[in-house]
Formats: C-alpha cells, sequence, structure tokens
C-alpha cells in the first residue's frame, strides 16, 4: 500500500534513529593469570564502529608471543601455548574511520604448577638401612614462591623452600630426605605436600600432594617352634611342629634333622612339618631355618623331640656269627630303645636266669662250649610295656661222651646174640663206625651203623670192638672186649672186672664218708640221727 508523502514524513518524527558512541573492551580486563602451557585468548571488541581496525602489542616492544586474528567488531590475541615470553602488558589499539582512536592495556602474568608431586623411594625399604626419599614437583614457576613438606602419617620429616632460587623458566624441583625405616612403619604413608602461594596471584591449586604407603621389609626375627601335643609324644601318635617367625616378606623356610653322624637331613619346604604317625627312630634334633630373601638374613630355631613309648629291640647279634667252633670267644649284643631308657634283660632261655645285670646289654663267652649253645632271649622293659627277641647260638665241636652199650653183656655164652650200640654228641652230628681188632694188631672195618649185631656168637667173634665217632672238627674211640663166660686168662679179660669194681668204688667212698662224719658227730654229741645224716649234702 503506498503511503503518502505528509504521513511518511509523520512516521519519521515518531521513529528518530540513536546512534551510538564509539567504545570498546578488553576481555579479560586488566590483569590475567595464565598458566604456562595451557591457552590463554584476549579480546578486544567495539561498539559504535562499523569498520574498526586494530592492532596488538606488547610493553616495550616486546614480540607478542601470539596469534592476531581480527572478525569485524572485535579482534582476538591467542597464545597457545602461553610461555614464559608472554608474561607481559599487552595494548589493544583500535581507530575507527581513520579519524578516532582507543587503546587499553591486560596485564599477563604467568605461573606453573602442572600436576601433583611424584613421590620416589629407593633402595627397597629394609629394616634398620637408610633409605632415600625423593619428591619430584614438575615444571614449577616462579620457583622462588615453592614451598615443600615431607611428612611420614602426621610427623614432619622435612621442610623446604626455594626463596632463593634464580630460576627464570619451568623447571622440576627435588627434594631428597634420609630416613631410617622400622617394621613400624609398615602401612604408614610418606605424603609429599606442594605449595606455591604466589602473593596476589589467583589460580587454583596452590597446594598438590602426593601420598606412598610404605612397605618395609624385616627379619625373619624371634622365629620359634611349638610342638603338638608336646616335644615327647607316644609312638603312635601324631605330631606337628610349627615354625613361628616375624618377617616381611613372608620367608622361605626349611625343615631339617639332625642325624647321628652329624649331618643335616633336608626334610620339606613348609612352615608346618607334619608326621602322622611317629616311631622312635623319629626322635631326635629338628632344625627349622627362616631366610628373607629381600633382606638376606637367616634366623633357625631347634626342637629336641623324644618318642615315648613300649621298647623296640634294634639289635640283637652274636659275634662273629651264630654258629662258632668250640672254643673261639663269642659276644652276644642286644640294644634297644626307648624313652624312659629300657632295662634290658639278655639270657638263655634254657636257663631261665639272667646271664648278667639289667643294665648289661652283652653277654662275653671266652673260649666257647659246646654247652653254651643254644637259644637266648633279649627282653626290653619300661613302664610302657616290653618287647622280646631270640636268637640262636650254634656252637660246632668234635665227638663228645661216645659211650658202647651191650646187650646182654659182654661176657657172653656161645650162640648167643650180641647187640653193641655206640652213641657220641657232636655238632655236626657225629658219623660212627665200628672196627674189629685182628691177631696181628690191625683194625679191620666191619661196620658203618651205630649199632652193631651178632647173632650165633662163636669163638672166632670174641676179642677187642673199637667204636669210632668223627666229624670235621674231631674224633673219639672207645672199645669193649667180648669174652666167654669163665674165660679170664688174658690181661684182657680183666678190663669188664675193672670197671666192674671202679663202679663199686665210686659208690662206696660217699658211703663211707657219710659214716665217718655221723661216727664224729655221735662223739661230739653222744648220739646221731640217721634221718639227720641222710640230708647231709655231700
Amino acid at each position: 500500500r503506498k503511503i503518502k508523502g505528509e504521513k511518511a514524513d509523520e512516521l519519521m518524527c515518531v521513529f528518530p534513529f540513536v546512534v551510538k558512541a564509539f567504545e570498546m573492551v578488553i576481555i579479560p580486563a586488566e590483569r590475567i593469570v595464565a598458566q604456562i602451557g595451557g591457552r590463554l585468548t584476549l579480546t578486544c571488541n567495539t561498539t559504535g564502529c562499523a569498520s574498526p581496525s586494530f592492532s596488538w602489542r606488547a610493553e616495550m616492544d616486546n614480540p607478542l608471543g601470539g596469534e592476531v586474528s581480527n572478525h569485524g567488531t572485535y579482534s582476538t590475541l591467542t597464545m597457545n601455548p602461553v610461555t614464559i615470553l608472554n608474561s607481559h602488558l599487552y595494548l589493544c589499539t583500535v581507530i575507527c574511520d581513520e579519524k578516532e582512536k582507543k587503546e587499553k592495556h591486560v596485564k599477563v602474568e604467568v605461573y606453573s604448577f602442572p600436576s601433583d608431586p611424584i613421590i620416589e623411594i629407593s633402595p627397597s625399604l629394609v629394616a634398620g638401612e637408610p633409605a632415600t626419599v625423593t619428591c619430584k614437583i614438575p615444571q614449577v614457576y616462579p620457583s622462588n614462591c615453592l614451598e615443600v613438606l615431607l611428612k611420614k602419617d602426621e610427623h614432619i620429616l622435612h621442610e623446604k623452600n626455594f626463596f632463593e632460587d634464580g630460576s627464570t623458566n619451568a623447571e622440576t624441583k627435588i627434594v631428597t630426605y634420609v630416613f631410617y625405616p622400622v617394621s613400624e612403619d609398615i602401612g604408614k604413608e610418606i605424603t609429599c605436600v606442594a605449595s606455591l602461594p604466589i602473593a596476589e596471584m589467583n589460580f587454583e591449586p596452590k597446594e598438590r600432594t602426593s601420598s606412598q604407603k610404605l612397605n618395609v621389609a624385616f627379619g625373619p626375627q624371634n622365629t620359634a617352634i611349638t610342638a603338638s601335643p608336646g616335644s615327647s609324644p607316644r609312638e603312635g601318635d601324631s605330631l606337628n611342629l610349627t615354625c613361628v617367625t616375624q618377617s616381611n616378606p613372608p620367608p622361605q623356610i626349611i625343615w631339617s634333622k639332625r642325624l647321628a653322624e652329624g649331618s643335616l637331613q633336608h626334610l620339606i619346604k613348609n612352615n608346618v612339618l607334619s608326621i602322622p604317625h611317629v616311631h622312635f627312630n623319629d626322635s631326635g634334633l629338628y632344625i627349622c631355618e627362616v631366610m628373607n630373601l629381600v633382606t638376606n638374613k637367616t634366623e633357625n630355631a631347634t626342637v629336641d623331640i623324644i618318642i615315648q613309648g613300649a621298647p623296640v629291640i634294634t639289635k640283637l647279634s652274636i659275634e662273629p656269627s651264630s654258629t662258632v667252633q668250640e672254643g673261639e670267644n663269642v659276644s652276644i649284643q642286644c640294644s634297644a630303645e626307648s624313652y624312659p631308657s629300657p632295662k634290658i634283660i639278655l639270657r638263655r632261655k634254657s636257663d631261665n636266669a639272667d646271664m648278667g645285670p639289667y643294665s648289661a646289654r652283652r653277654i662275653l663267652l671266652p673260649s666257647v662250649t659246646f654247652q653254651n649253645g643254644g637259644d637266648y632271649e633279649c627282653v626290653a622293659e619300661n613302664k610302657f610295656g616290653n618287647s622280646r627277641s631270640e636268637i640262636t647260638l650254634t656252637v660246632k665241636y668234635g665227638p663228645k661222651n661216645t659211650m658202647i652199650t651191650v646187650i646182654p653183656t659182654a661176657a657172653l655164652k656161645e650162640g648167643e646174640t650180641v647187640t653193641m650200640k655206640c652213641t657220641s654228641s657232636g655238632n655236626p652230628a657225629p658219623v660212627i663206625s665200628w672196627n674189629k681188632k685182628k691177631a696181628t694188631g690191625e683194625s679191620e672195618k666191619i661196620s658203618k651203623n651205630a649199632t652193631l649185631t651178632i647173632q650165633s656168637l662163636k669163638s672166632q667173634d670174641l676179642g677187642l670192638y673199637e667204636c669210632e665217632a668223627y666229624n670235621q672238627f674231631g674224633k673219639e674211640e672207645k672199645a669193649v672186649k667180648l669174652f666167654f663166660q669163665g674165660l679170664l686168662g688174658e690181661p684182657d679179660q680183666m678190663i669188664p672186672l675193672v670197671i666192674a669194681f671202679s663202679s663199686v668204688a665210686a659208690v662206696a667212698v660217699p658211703v663211707v664218708a657219710i659214716l665217718i662224719y655221723v661216727s664224729r658227730q655221735a662223739k661230739i654229741n653222744g648220739s646221731y640221727s640217721l634221718v639227720k645224716a641222710l640230708r647231709l649234702k655231700v
């Protein structure tokens, strides 16, 4: 729709145009704090000027250290990254329509405190040995404002400031401290507190901290052994030996047993040594060896284990052998193990009596005889019971006690039957043979049997018969003469009479002795008793 000229003029009067004055601002204004390595943008903005002209410069014509970018009514100066060279007063100049000029400035202040401290501890912590704590504060500026505090939990170890440091660049500052850790430090924290309290500079954070937990190696120490159910268990019981120690890190534990000859028998690598069913040979000295591979220290603990129980016979022997020759020297030995110590009885079973005192563990038989042969018994006993063992001593010897028995008698009648039996003892059993003496004096072997029988006796059967008993250890001979009754003319025929007389004499002598004794008693006492006389032991 068309508007008439008069109306248009009227409208112009109702809505007059407002023209703004030329102004400028700089953002941020007056002062800004920037961290080295970061990004900072300064903005110069105008109003009231359609085509402003911008320029930037640093005080004393220092390099800008940034990039300028114009965008119509505003201009930016970007510093990326911010460096120490950007610590200046920056001036922004704006000219409007080549007529009007305005300037504003902003002060840029820089600092560097980019990250938390770094804590290093070396070497690995060992109780009682020196260790160095190092705290590194990376890329600090200005360092002459830096303050560092080292703490162990709440206890202050070390303080340091860098007030006199003249560094003009961002540098990593280092604080070290030597201390002696103890086992009680385990779990505590070493803390490094770094502060950069720059006056009139507003930035965060002004304090940075780092902590590190302490792990102190120590030991082994206070090593001990516990025995369950005790150090003197009964035979057959289970036994657990536990090695207890204080050590960080956990130590390597080796169990050993000291043998009789003094050497060590290595058992297991474990803190617990278990023996399900103990025996006497488990008695002895047990050693727990504890090694800390970090501290390179070793500690030992020992326990003496004594197994209680009934005795066990460990040795029953005959020296030089269980089979000997008569005349050799013989030793019989018995050994037994137990706790309490056993009482040992060593005897020959047939004697049913001790061959020596209880404490004796050996029987000596010098020049042994066949009578010493037989079964020997060792009995070991204590309050928990007893045990027995047997061994046989065999004595080899030549023939002994050779005897001839004639049935019916050596004085015979013609036509009778006579049996002669020869017996002898020896080990091994003797071999028996019969010889007959010829008229020439030579002997003729007539039998290899122990029994010789002659039937229908004739005169040519009369004479001297010899029994010979022999083995590898000797020989023994006996003889008997057969004769007809009434024929005693020859001297040899007197042999049976001599034997008979000797037998009578052997009986008569004791009787005569008794009678003499009784006669003397009668003279002393005036009488005698036959009963008492018969009780006498000769």
